[in-house]
């Protein structure tokens, strides 16, 4: 699956050379890529970045894929399933990089495959260095493929955990806002540690509901439902004026994590100075957070591991020949993940 970096409407299935030797030296058989939100921008051009010198790149960041060939040593072996880490530290590198926390590389020199100067995963096969790659236990089966966006809520999560040890911290109540496929492994991940979830978005019926009181949360379509105080919100949207309208809702030490980026401008008139006195009147927090470490990838595995088999094969809502996409792109509204079928 390629598109031409910064060019709109450019995703095409084409014929690529074999995977380079460079990029690692595990040779994967790719299985299935996830679809998301920066596939989407990539394939309009908003942004995203080839290899030095070429006109290319192979997108699919959400990987499962199976090992043909590994080197002794490797802790992998022919057959085994396994999930690529997206980011890969700079060359400098950098003080974060130097410590194993490219997710907060200082520089902007890291590299992302299927993203930023690296090819990604979506292609029939792949190469990956044993590091960044993740052994996906055999019983998760195709639903490994979920390992990568179940990362970046670990990840969340981990945040809101450092965030909240600054004074005493016991969450009870959690407000996720968004409950496409990062809404709702946050809204399980909630769930797996014991609170009282809430999950917010617009669709009022179809699979996302569903989704949802499957978990024994609660489902809203307006923050005017929420009956209690969120100690914790996973905002998943993106949206200026619902961050704005969730923020002000946290109680004295909340944490709000943001992990939804909005796929377009927008002005917001709010009145800052008076979410600003919230904030610190009552030691509340918010925090952003993007891409995951090697760590939070082992954490994803845990989580999926523990859960429901068949709540998660529901958040993958279509499955498609990799040789209908990039037809597969135009979804359906109710569409909660579609997953492309790299050998099919």
């Amino acid at each position: 699956m390629t598109v031409t970096p910064g060019k709109s409407d450019s995703a095409t299935v084409g014929e690529v050379s074999e995977p380079p030797v460079a990029d690692g030296s595990i040779l994967v058989e790719g299985l299935l890529t996830g679809i998301c939100g920066t596939d989407l921008e990539l394939v309009s051009g908003a942004f995203g970045s080839g290899r030095p010198g070429s006109d290319h790149l192979v997108i699919g960041h959400e990987s499962l894929g199976r090992v043909l060939e590994a080197p002794i040593g490797s802790g992998f072996a022919p057959g085994d399933l396994v999930a690529g880490v997206v980011r890969r530290p700079d060359p400098v590198p950098c003080p974060a990089c130097a410590r194993g926390e490219w997710d907060f590389c200082r520089n902007g020199l890291y590299t992302e495959r299927g993203i930023k100067e690296m090819d990604g995963y979506g292609a029939e096969r792949w190469r990956v260095d044993p590091y960044f790659a993740v052994l996906v236990p055999a019983e998760l089966r195709e639903l490994g493929v979920l390992v990568e966006p179940a990362s970046i809520l670990t990840k969340a999560w981990e945040q809101v955990d450092q965030v909240g040890a600054r004074s005493w911290f016991g969450p009870q109540h959690v407000l996720v806002t968004g409950a496409g496929p990062i809404g709702l492994l946050a809204a399980l991940i909630a769930r797996q540690r014991g609170y009282d979830v809430h999950v917010l978005d617009r669709v009022t019926d179809g699979p996302k509901p569903e989704l949802v009181r499957a978990l024994g949360g609660t489902y809203l379509t307006d923050l005017s439902q929420l009956g209690v105080v969120p100690d914790v919100v996973i905002e998943a949207t993106g949206a200026g004026q619902l961050v704005f309208d969730c923020a002000s809702l946290l109680p004295p030490a909340g944490v709000m994590c943001l992990a939804g980026i909005h796929p377009g401008p927008a002005t917001v008139d709010v009145q800052l100075d008076a979410l600003v006195r919230q904030l610190v009147v009552r030691n509340a927090a918010l925090v952003g957070t993007v891409n995951a470490g090697k760590r939070h990838y082992a954490d994803a595995v845990d989580v999926l591991l523990a859960a429901d088999r068949a709540w998660l094969q529901r958040l993958i809502t279509r499955t498609v020949p990799l040789s209908q996409w990039p037809d597969a792109l135009v979804r359906e509204p109710d569409d909660i993940k579609v997953v492309v079928d790299l050998q099919g």
